[in-house]
Order: structure tokens, then sequence, then C-alpha cells
């Protein structure tokens, strides 16, 4: 049988991603494909091109950050595989070796309204700084002093061996992390048999069952790129345990909920933590953000 093709968008964390998964098919090619030109708030760049070169032939499997892809997929797409997660959260890297240790009124890097929301909830006193580029640049960003410390994913530091960068990794009931953050989402045209098998050998049970939940509370949230809302789903000693965040980018408004249960309901969990923090005004707040982003 031919060597399957896997298409991945270029960045040195993408492709890290993608030999992870190669490795794990016990070989594969990769096919580095080109992202759209950057555009604010547009996280669909990241996963168009791959798409494409899936719908056209020109690739048999595509990689994407779990984070990236859109709760809808594109027609003619099915997911068919999550390998084993790294850790979903969120890391600072700067000064401190924890949230109380941050100095005071420091600039913190981050180009995520969901992060900007949460440090603002936990500490009025920090300064959410813009801070753009693939995980290096955000780095030499820092170095050079553009910002006082950063937020990045405690995953991509840790697939590109930076694990030495990181002061702390935030606790998910502070910093809840984006639905699919530290999961990889393997993408195949419907009805490739063959793809979705080789995709589903090497697919682990928590982590599907994780971002199954995740991916239903965002679909049932209605979320976008401008709704400041983190999801984190563990499963851990039988019960599949889902966190959800959602506010206003300032951190002066935001819900805070958790749900848990059986593990073979995802879905219907992902869906209850949406419902309940909905009913608690978790709609209205999004709605503003939304408004306040687009303004």
């Amino acid at each position: 049988m031919p060597r399957l093709r896997i298409a991945t968008r270029g960045s040195p964390l993408a492709l890290a991603q993608a030999e992870l998964v190669a490795a794990a098919l016990g070989g594969a090619e990769i096919a580095p494909v080109r992202s759209d030109a950057p555009a604010p708030n547009d996280k669909a760049r990241f996963v168009r091109g791959v798409e494409a070169a899936l719908l056209s032939g020109e690739a048999d499997l595509g990689v994407h950050s779990a984070k990236d892809l859109p709760a809808d997929e594109a027609e003619g797409l099915e997911l068919v595989g999550v390998p084993p997660r790294e850790e979903p959260a969120d890391a600072y890297v700067g000064p401190a070796t924890s949230v109380a240790g941050i100095a005071l009124g420091a600039r913190i890097g981050t180009s995520s309204l969901r992060r900007r929301a949460q440090l603002r909830a936990l500490r009025e006193d920090l300064d959410p700084v813009e801070l753009r580029g693939n995980v290096d640049t955000r780095l030499r960003k820092l170095a050079a002093g553009e910002c006082d410390g950063a937020v990045l994913a405690l995953a991509g530091l840790r697939r590109l061996g930076r694990d030495a960068e990181v002061a702390f990794a935030f606790a998910i009931e502070h910093m809840t992390p984006a639905a699919g953050q530290g999961a990889l989402a393997i993408q195949a045209r419907s009805g490739d048999r063959l793809a979705a098998e080789a995709a589903a050998s090497i697919t682990e049970r928590a982590a599907l069952v994780e971002l199954t939940a995740e991916r239903a509370a965002v679909s049932a949230f209605g979320a976008t790129c401008n709704t400041p809302i983190g999801i984190c789903a563990r499963l851990a000693s039988g019960q599949l345990a889902v966190t959800g965040f959602a506010g206003l980018a300032d951190g002066s408004e935001w819900v805070r909920d958790g749900v848990a249960g059986d593990p073979a309901q995802p879905a219907a969990l992902g869906e209850a933590l949406a419902e309940r923090m909905l009913a608690a005004g978790a709609g209205e707040l999004l709605a503003r953000a939304e408004e306040e982003a687009v303004a």
C-alpha cells in the first residue's frame, strides 16, 4: 500500500505535530501547505489550506491543532482520529513561579481574548498586551522586552522542546484552556476507509472523549473567535469532568462552572455545561464581548 500523505501547515509547531502523527502511523509523507495571510480573529485560516489539500486529493490525512478546527467541519471531510493528548493547560513564561508572583502591573503578552479575560479576572492590575506570531516569534518578542511575561499553550512549548521556558502552568480552574488545546485532530475525506482506519489505529479513547465533550460545548454556545470562552474536559478515575469559562475581554464580568459524569456520554456532558452556563448569563456576556470585539 502506498504511504499516506499528511497535509499540515508549514509552521515549526504544525510540522512537529504532523511528524508525531507520521511516526505513530509507522511512517507517512508530510505535505506542508500554505496558510492564508494572517488576519486577526480568523482561526479558520489555520485549517483552510489543509482542508483544500484533502478535498483535492493531494493528501489523505490532515493534521490540525484541535483548537483551530471549527465545530462545523467542511463539507466532504470528517474528524477521523485523535492521538494521545498533550497537557492542555496554559503556561506562563516570565519571571514568576505563580500567578501571585507576577509583578504588579506587568505587561502580559497574548493574542487571545480568552487568555486576556482570564488574566484580568485573576488579577485586575495585569496589563494584557498584543503578542502575535508563532511560538518562536512570541518568545523572541518577550526576550526583546516587548512584554514582561507571556501566556502560551504548554503543549506547543513541549512539542517544540521549549519546556525550559515555562515558569509555571496555570490551574485549569484559573485559566481554562481553549476547547481542544493540547489535542491533535486528524481529518480525512468522508468515505475514505483506509485513511479513517489508519487514523483510528492511533486514536486514544481518553483524548477522543475529552475533545468530543469540548467541541459539543463550543457548538452549544455558538462560540466564535471573538468570544472569550474556555472549555476543558479531563477524563480521570472513570469520570469525565468538564470545566468552562465565559466572560468579557476586560475580565470585569465572567461565569465559571463545571460538570462531571459518565464518559460514555461526552457530548451530552459538554452540552449540559453549556446549558448551565447560558442559564447563568454566559450568553449575554459573550454577546457583549462579540459586540466589543467587532466594534
